[in-house]
């Protein structure tokens, strides 16, 4: 089924509308979940919880792409739960994310620009760089994949993702300053 004829069914309100979300979308957000939270049940109470996220949402919302909009549900909703967990459960992979990406991005305390126009400035940069470029640093970056599972995924050793992401950090950091933000 098609993301408009699921979306349809949020509207009427008919819970078919849950599974055929998590018929096309369940296992990406199980991935994200679990990729964030590194535990296979914490991730599936997230996923859960995306499916409550999605009917609460929608309507009003009229999302363009409910895999996008799911994901992102899925992301928030496991971020909250990992701030929640205690230290010694963190996941390793997503803190070393957060710090290299740390480096490149003002703090929150920055006034010069709402958050809005930052994400539209990274999705403008991002828009410019070659699909796999784009690609890496978005299933590392946005769905926290490990640096092994990227390579794998796209038939690159880790030495080439590592490279990529590094490369792709520092023109981001330059693109930013470019545009007046201030790392």
């Amino acid at each position: 089924m098609d993301d408009r004829s699921i979306i349809e069914l949020y509207f009427a309100r008919d819970e078919r509308a849950i599974s055929e979300t998590e018929a096309k979308y369940g296992k990406v957000c199980h991935g994200v979940a679990r990729n964030i939270l590194g535990n296979a049940q914490d991730a599936e109470e997230c996923v859960n919880d995306t499916y409550a996220g999605l009917w609460n949402a929608i309507p009003p919302a009229r999302p363009e792409s409910l895999g996008a909009f799911a994901c992102r549900i899925t992301r928030n909703l496991s971020l909250k739960k990992l701030a929640g967990l205690t230290r010694i459960k963190r996941n390793r992979d997503l803190t070393v994310s957060f710090a290299e990406l740390e480096e490149i991005l003002p703090d929150e305390g920055y006034a010069g620009r709402q958050e809005g126009e930052i994400i539209a400035l990274i999705n403008a940069f991002l828009r410019e760089q070659k699909p796999e470029v784009r690609n890496v640093f978005i299933r590392k970056y946005y769905f926290f994949d490990s640096v092994d599972a990227i390579a794998k995924r796209y038939g690159f050793s880790q030495s080439k993702v590592k490279s990529m992401l590094y490369h792709t950090r520092n023109k981001l950091k330059e693109y930013l300053k470019g545009e007046g933000i201030e790392v």
